[in-house]
């Protein structure tokens, strides 16, 4: 089958708009039909029901991705006028009694006789429909109705404010003291021309932030930087206290004691209390050795003629600089050998290498010029197609992701419909005299996000609704991109690509060796920043709270947990996208749940050699390919023979148990 392509433009959105509303219209009439069949079946009403899904994705999606990576007034528009249509419709066929009903005879009918992964679609599926009120008198429907309707309006007017916020600010500095130890490419970057006079010109945006908080010296604008970037989006403010507010009703409603609770429901974890207790017991063994890192980090700054206390807006700089002075290891040092053509040929080498996938670049239509089409072959068999999209742009959102859209599986026809996914990351943009060239870290973002994009597009499940990320708790979903990931920095995968752009000289072997021993440089100080979040996100949801008491919740936490001290101007939570304008709600814990799986399986491959053929084939059939068709701890047993153990995410991040 070809695969789809991407068509849309900012000149043909009001054209998908009304396919999208067309869409809808169409698919309430299709589930009328399914409605009316007698004998109703698997094949006969859940194959098509699920189909119809895939429909309204396939048209939706190409919106809400160009309004994310190339964001215009026409854009916003579009995408929020169909926010209510498409909720209403969502909302309405989560609490059909008549489709859930159906559910529920087809998996009583021929529960025993259907698949493992058929029996996952029933089985989530008619949990879904409970945990949508579907069974509830009509005035609690009507209102859960509205509360869905008005979350997903204040998450999207979240979002676009941080993205508006983000565009909108920026530092215009002339001090040529302020940024002489800036990396030329950074200054080239950052240079401009205005009313006759040169600046150098800093933004909220990563790159810039980023590069003016390691590298300026000036400690006064580098607070007002810091500050301005941890004030973004005052408007969130209210903003949150409705979201929680409308999540603990729609909790309270369902029958649950707090939105933590309702959320669990669908992981992993059991209870809140279960996470809270897990997140603990990381933070009370890495908070020592982050104190440590930090009383080291002080000594240093002091020995380079700091004087008082390091604040927030110091450590990047300090950092840096004991790193290089420490560990010899330098960003500026290692971008030239991350060139991002380069980096992302390596990434494929590797890949092929470890699991035999082939990426075949291909000519298409796409939203930008520096996006980049590849088919993903396995033995000579066209498999899936990733759309790349690495570079910094205004308009685009900050961060990076996955997105999936269209999903591997059999369609009515019985055709077999191969997988697309898109993957976007900040990184710095290409010039006219320099090419986009990768901090280490953003290496092993590209690596993170491309172990999201296989768990999509390697799926052999034929179910959309399991195949792929579909149907994957959201505690194990980053499992796969965690795992690929820990590859980043290995001596066997830098030796593949990592020569420099100008002169093809190869990283060197001592390069890497000090790359990797720096991987853990102030580890526990990042644990404890992800361990603080966390927290957060998981008690400000056990109980309504207020602003006021979502500050509070937060201050208490960096107390307990945090070792740099946070100015009190420090409002974290208005920027806090992945909860409150993502899937996060509940669930940043998740990194750290998948941590202890993506830890035990990377030691697995490094301790048993990587380019081990039967590992890697295993960990490909038995987690890759098997998506969300079961449970995800049952796939990582069938990996691993065992359950897996904490001392690999300990491990990993270089703190002793």
């Amino acid at each position: 089958m070809p695969f789809k392509t991407f068509t849309l433009t900012n000149d043909t959105l009001d054209e998908q708009k009304e396919l999208v509303l067309k869409t809808i219209h169409t698919n309430e009439q299709k589930i009328e039909k399914l409605l009316d069949i007698e004998n109703k079946t698997y094949k006969n009403f859940i194959t098509p029901y699920q189909l119809i899904s895939e429909d309204l994705g396939f048209v939706f999606t190409p919106i809400s991705h160009l309004n994310a990576v190339n964001n215009t007034p026409q854009s916003e528009e579009i995408y929020n006028e169909l926010l209510p249509p498409l909720t209403e419709y969502s909302t309405k066929l989560s609490q059909n009694e008549d489709i859930y009903n159906a559910f529920k005879m087809i998996k009583e009918k021929e529960g025993q006789t259907l698949n493992k992964a058929q029996n996952k679609v029933l089985d989530d599926a008619i949990k879904s429909f409970e945990l949508s009120g579907v069974g509830l008198p009509k005035e609690k429907k009507e209102r859960l109705a509205q509360i869905n309707l008005s979350l997903s309006e204040l998450t999207t007017k979240y979002a676009q404010n941080l993205l508006k916020a983000t565009d909108s600010y920026e530092m215009l500095v002339s001090d040529e003291d302020a940024i002489s130890e800036l990396p030329q490419s950074d200054k080239e970057a950052a240079l401009i021309e205005k009313d006759g006079k040169t600046y150098y010109r800093f933004t909220l945006q990563q790159p810039s932030f980023i590069a003016f908080m390691t590298y300026s010296s000036d400690r006064e604008l580098k607070e007002k930087l810091y500050k301005a970037y941890t004030t973004r989006a005052k408007e969130n403010d209210t903003l949150i206290t409705e979201i929680l507010a409308l999540r603990d009703e729609e909790a309270k409603i369902l029958g649950f004691e707090n939105y933590a609770k309702l959320s669990l429901s669908t992981k992993m974890a059991q209870t809140p209390q279960d996470v809270l207790d897990f997140l603990n017991q990381l933070a009370k063994k890495a908070k020592p050795q982050a104190q440590e890192e930090l009383k080291a980090l002080q000594a240093f700054a002091n020995t380079k003629g700091f004087q008082g206390e390091l604040e927030a807006w110091d450590i990047a700089y300090y950092s840096e600089k004991m790193k290089i002075e420490t560990l010899d290891v330098a960003d500026e040092a290692y971008k030239p050998y991350f060139e991002k053509e380069r980096t992302v040929k390596g990434l494929f080498d590797f890949l092929d290498k470890l699991f035999g996938i082939v990426f075949e670049k291909v000519q298409t239509k796409t939203w930008h010029d520096s996006v980049e089409v590849y088919d993903l072959m396995i033995d000579s068999q066209k498999r899936a197609r990733i759309y790349i999209d690495l570079e910094n742009r205004k308009g685009k959102r900050g961060g990076a992701w996955m997105n999936d859209w269209v999903t591997h599986h059999i369609n009515d026809k019985g055709d077999r419909i191969l997988p697309v996914a898109f993957i976007v990351g900040n990184f710095a943009p290409s010039s006219s005299t320099t090419p986009s060239l990768l901090r280490p870290d953003d290496v092993v973002t590209l690596f993170h996000e491309m172990g999201h994009a296989l768990h999509h597009m390697l799926s052999t499940v034929e179910e959309p609704f399991v195949s792929g990320i579909n149907g994957v708790e959201w505690d194990a979903v980053e499992f796969p991109s965690q795992f690929l990931e820990n590859f980043a920095y290995e001596k066997e995968v830098l030796n593949t690509f990592a020569s420099h752009y100008q002169s093809g000289e190869a990283l060197s072997d001592e390069m890497i060796e000090k790359l990797k021993n720096a991987k853990n440089f102030q580890s526990a100080m990042g644990m404890v920043r992800q361990l603080e979040f966390s927290i957060f996100d998981m008690k400000i949801h056990m109980k309504l709270n207020t602003a006021d008491e979502v500050q509070k919740i937060l201050d208490e936490t960096r107390e307990e947990v945090s070792v740099i001290k946070t100015p009190k101007y420090n409002k974290f939570q208005w920027g806090f996208a992945h909860i409150f304008a993502g899937g996060y709600a509940a669930g940043y814990y998740s990194y750290k749940w998948a941590e202890v799986l993506s830890g035990d399986a990377f030691f697995q491959f490094v301790d048993q050699g990587i380019f081990n053929e039967s590992i890697s084939q295993s960990y490909l059939k038995e987690i890759l390919q098997m998506g969300g068709s079961r449970d995800a701890m049952e796939s990582f047993i069938a990996f691993r023979g065992k359950e897996p153990s904490v001392d690999g995410l300990l491990r990993l991040n270089g703190i002793g148990s």
